[in-house]
């Protein structure tokens, strides 16, 4: 059973150029409220879709998508057409392509039908591949049910660009209300701003609804309390999607950065950012994901990143940011990294008054691709420690890492980029990884690198590390004279010391005693 639910919809927005409004659908296997005040896993199965705006990039000749509550109607997704970047590396040039976005919302369960238009269909793979999601698969077409909320690409033929990449998030438990003073709000529809930026102040909401299109960097400049949320997508084509600058309590939502001039999210001075929920594609240049420098308590949660740069970078000083960087958390995300990192710490400090990053944590991520031709930009995970940085107290737990194009699984280095740094950093210290895993083709060779005595890598410790089903650790069956790095592969030098290598079972034991 499928139910229209008209309402009005208004736009209070500076420089908006168009009042919009559309249809929300609402399908539900009993009766129901306004979608408005329908709450994530209240127990009730709940659909919701969301308008393609006319105007929107658009991708009609790859996947058509439908979606339904089981035993209810099938309803047609519109697809949006996200770009992605691949780098040559013999001439450096970057070649685009088109690839595909649905997304949706819902409770309970749903059903998921997805046909490749262009036939021809012999090998699909739903990722990550950690949910463990087996599609049904007649001809052309695939069905699957998701039980719980997930950001999946459905891959076809080992196409990487070529694919759909499904958002199916829980249904907004509240959403603000269109006439109400503090927000910003806007609705289904293609929307600008005068001078290609919104700028939010304190205590103020932007609400991009599903069907949005916004037009613009959004900027939180010298504010507290405010935030963006919805389930619209932001095309910042000025200077990326949303810059933090110099602010306290800032939230951000599942809304969809799509191929903005730059970064996808910029986080700097800053204390007290929660990010969750937020979707980002890139193409251009320099088009990192989210950028955090010189700032404090920051929360990156259920992200899916797929980038031409970094997908999550964490640094210290750079341009008018200045401080230490400490209290960094990003859990529960999915990062894909068409060029450069998926996680990258450290390169960028202050030589003059030398920061610390310190007290950073990455959990439960599945990591679905990395691609990097130049040595010193490897590393699915990367510790770069440079402009006079230490990097400390850092824990990486249940990262799942798949088969990857090109790089390295781990890389820690003090290093002295001259491209970016004016010193050497001061060391890396107490890192501790625990359940990091890796299936895929053999490793290329990861690399721990102290630059010399005085700026080393010291106590390190993976527990549990796997790499295509084998632990490694420091007790492991090999050859005495073999080093416990070899069988990775690794290589670490003389100014790396305290490295530890353990089970799970003996880091227990270790911690008993």
């Amino acid at each position: 059973m499928t139910t229209n639910l008209t309402r009005r919809r208004t736009l209070q927005a500076a420089g908006a150029t168009a009042l919009a409004a559309g249809l929300t659908h609402l399908s539900a296997g009993a009766a129901r409220a306004d979608v408005a005040d329908v709450a994530a896993g209240a127990g009730e199965p709940a659909l919701v879709t969301y308008p393609v705006p006319s105007g929107a990039p658009v991708n009609t000749s790859s996947f058509q998508v439908k979606v339904r509550v089981p035993g209810g109607s099938w309803e047609t997704l519109g697809v949006y057409r996200p770009t992605l970047a691949e780098i040559n590396p013999t001439t450096g040039s970057s070649k685009t392509y088109a690839s595909s976005l649905a997304y949706f919302d819902f409770t309970g369960q749903v059903e998921v039908e997805v046909t490749y238009i262009k036939g021809g269909v012999s090998k699909v793979r739903i990722r990550p591949d950690s949910y463990g999601i087996k599609p049904e698969v007649l001809a052309d077409t695939l069905r699957f049910t998701l039980d719980r909320p997930r950001n999946v690409v459905a891959q076809i033929n080992d196409d990487l660009f070529d694919c759909l990449h499904l958002f199916a998030r829980p249904v907004e438990a509240k959403r603000p209300k269109a006439d109400d003073p503090d927000v910003l709000y806007y609705g289904p529809g293609i929307h600008t701003t005068a001078d290609g930026y919104l700028t939010v102040p304190s205590g103020k909401t932007v609400y991009l609804e599903g069907g949005a299109y916004l037009k613009a960097t959004v900027v939180f400049k010298d504010v507290d309390h405010a935030r963006i949320l919805g389930r619209g997508i932001l095309a910042g084509p000025k200077a990326g999607g949303i810059t933090v600058d110099g602010c306290t309590d800032i939230s951000i939502g599942a809304v969809t950065t799509l191929n903005p001039n730059g970064y996808s999210v910029n986080i700097g001075e800053s204390h007290g950012v929660a990010i969750k929920g937020l979707g980002s594609f890139s193409s251009k240049g320099w088009g990192d994901g989210i950028d955090v420098f010189s700032s404090t308590h920051v929360t990156v949660d259920g992200v899916f990143m797929r980038n031409s740069d970094d997908c999550i970078a964490v640094y210290a000083h750079r341009w008018e940011w200045y401080g230490d960087t400490s209290h960094i958390t990003v859990r529960n995300s999915t990062l894909w990294a068409d060029v450069a990192h998926p996680i990258n710490i450290g390169t960028h400090g202050n030589t003059d008054n030398p920061e610390v990053l310190k007290h950073l944590v990455f959990e439960n991520l599945d990591i679905c691709d990395h691609r990097e031709p130049q040595m010193g930009y490897q590393g699915c995970i990367a510790i770069n420690a440079g402009d006079s940085n230490l990097v400390k107290n850092v824990r990486i737990d249940g990262v799942r890492v798949e088969d990857f194009r090109w790089g390295q699984l781990i890389h820690m280095r003090v290093m002295y980029n001259t491209k970016y740094n004016t010193s050497v950093g001061r060391g890396i210290e107490d890192v501790y990884v625990k359940d990091l895993s890796y299936t895929g083709k053999p490793l290329a060779t990861c690399l721990l690198l102290g630059y010399d005595a005085k700026h080393p890598i010291t106590d390190v410790t993976f527990e549990n590390l796997q790499v295509n089903g084998q632990v490694i650790a420091d007790s492991m069956k090999k050859p005495t004279w073999y080093l416990t790095t070899d069988t990775i592969p690794m290589h670490t030098n003389e100014h790396v010391t305290n490295l530890k290598f353990l089970t799970t079972a003996e880091a227990e034991a270790a911690a008993a005693s």
